[in-house]
This record gives C-alpha cells, structure tokens and sequence, in this order.
C-alpha cells in the first residue's frame, strides 16, 4: 500500500484504501516514502498496517514520480509482493502508471471496491457514466489497483505496525528533474478531499457573486467549499473546487448542495457522502431523488438563514 503524505500528515484517501486492505484479512504492508517521515509509519498501524517500510531520503524530499517508482519496484522485487494498493490523487496516478510500465503489471484504475472471490481479488468499478458496475481482474501479477478518491473512509483499528527501513537506490533518469517550485493555491478552511462538511454551489446561485452566501455556510459550519462543473466552466469559482465525474470525488459526512440540480455528472463526484441535504427551488430536481434533506426553496433566501442559524448554534 502506497501511503501517500503532505506537511506531515498521511491523506486521508491513503488511510481510507489501507483500512479496506486489512478488511481483506491478508497482513498488509504500507510504505511510505520522503524525507523525515518515519514518524509517520506509527501512524500507519493504527488504520491496519501489520509492516511499513520506510524510505527516508533527501533524495526524496520533492513530491516526484519516479523516485518513488524506483523505490516501491525495489520492494516488490526484493519482498515478492503480489498486489500494490493506492488512492486516487495526481502523484499516486503518475506513481501506479510508472510502476506499471516498470513491472510489466496490470493496473485498474477508478475502482470503488474490492473483494476477495473464490480466493482471487475482484475489484469493481463504474462504467457507462457510472450508471453500473464492472467486475475488473488482473490476469497476472503483480497486480495495482487505484482507487477513486474518497472511496474509504480511515478505520482505526488501534493496531502498532513493524517499521523496517530500507535503502534508496535511484535510477540515473530518476535525478534528471528537479522541483524548482511548489505552488500551493490560497484557500481558507479544510481541503476539499479531507473535509468532513462540503457546501457546494451550482448554477441556481445565480451569479459568481452569490457564492459568498455558500463561503459563509461553508465557514459557520467549518466546511470545505464545493463547485459544479457549469460553474467551474463559467469561471464563476477556481477548477480545484469542482466535484463530480471529471473533478473530485469526496465523501463528507455532510454535503450541503446549493442550487445543484443534481445531475449525474456532479452525483458521481458526491454520492457517497454520509449526509447529503439539497437547497433548490425546483422541487423537480433530480437531486431530490438522492438526497437525504430536500429543502424546496430559493438559496438567496434558505442559505443566509441557514447560516445565521447555524452560527447561533455554534455561538460564533
């Protein structure tokens, strides 16, 4: 299992797909691969992790594909690994196709589930516009597996993981790039994909200035804030934000969807969120089919009440 981390903390997506590994009842290894991060494989072990393998390097310190494709094809080599796990993010997809090519392996990309049948591991995921599943199998191995994001939530199991170190040995070609810089975009709040609240705002807000009332929401509740893809393409709020078939898959234990109609795109990024309320004033909506609270209203109205609400009951 590819344990994926960022300023010091493994993703929430990572943990996610960990914990459904130790679920399979096989001991499962994690590894974790940067600069000054065995404090983190202690970690590891309390989401399921029997192993973690810990390289640490300087060399590693960027968040580049290829070192890490050295290090995980170390690994399976030499330990005889035969199934590589990881959670859908933009490093582990560049990882898991690197890792592929590298090993001559299968890879199933986009799954929502694994289970073990008849003693070999089938994996499901969506096809057709996510309208049904497919069984996906490997025909040899090792097998590599991507999970789409925000398929698993983390599951402690209070367990305490061995850590083994092992050695960073790069490819010539693996030290050709260097990260001169790294970017992060200015947002406040939690970030999208880790958040446990999602206030999201689509075309029935009228206009790109309306979204403070969901930035509001999305404040008193502290909450992440969400967009649709008709949004993102107006240039009403930034592409990181969108949710759905061609942006992010989150799970939130609540989304708040305001003035989303709920169209199958936008669904497939959302649907498995723990509580979804919906706030349209079309009571044909078809996010009124999916979700757990509709609220029939105008958002320019609901929202702001809501809001006041909320921060009353917080007491902010």
């Amino acid at each position: 299992m590819f344990l994926e981390h960022h300023e010091g903390e493994l993703q929430k997506g990572s943990l996610g797909v960990l914990a459904k590994a130790a679920q399979l009842g096989d001991d499962v290894a994690g590894v974790v691969i940067g600069s000054g991060v065995k404090e983190l494989a202690a970690e590891a072990g309390k989401f399921g992790a029997a192993k973690v393998f810990v390289a640490d390097d300087a060399s590693l310190d960027a968040p580049l594909p290829q070192p890490r494709v050295d290090v995980l094809a170390s690994l399976v080599r030499d330990q005889g690994f035969d199934t590589v796990l990881f959670a859908a993010s933009v490093l582990s997809a560049d990882v898991a196709a690197g890792l592929a090519a590298r090993l001559d392996a299968g890879l199933n990309w986009d799954l929502v589930d694994l289970e073990r049948r008849d003693g070999q591991l089938v994996g499901k995921r969506p096809a057709l516009g996510d309208s049904v599943y497919v069984d996906v199998g490997w025909t040899g191995e090792p097998r590599l597996a991507l999970f789409r994001s925000g398929t698993f939530d983390p599951a402690e199991t209070g367990g305490s993981a061995e850590v083994e170190d092992v050695a960073v040995e790069l490819e010539e070609h693996s030290r050709a790039a260097t990260m001169v810089e790294q970017a992060h975009a200015e947002s406040e709040g939690p970030d999208l994909a880790e958040a446990d609240v999602i206030v999201a705002g689509g075309r029935g807000l009228g206009g790109p200035e309306n979204f403070t009332l969901v930035e509001e929401l999305a404040k008193a509740l502290g909450g992440a804030v969400g967009a649709t893809r008709a949004v993102v393409d107006a240039g009403w709020y930034p592409y990181s934000t969108q949710i759905g078939q061609t942006g992010k898959s989150v799970s939130p234990k609540l989304y708040v969807a305001c003035g989303i109609s709920g169209a199958i795109q936008h669904k497939v990024g959302m649907q498995s969120s723990g509580t979804i309320v919906a706030i349209n004033k079309d009571p044909n909506a078809p996010i009124f089919d999916f979700c757990d609270l509709g609220v029939v209203g105008d958002v320019h109205q609901v929202v702001p009440k809501l809001t006041e609400l909320v921060r009353e009951r917080r007491g902010s």
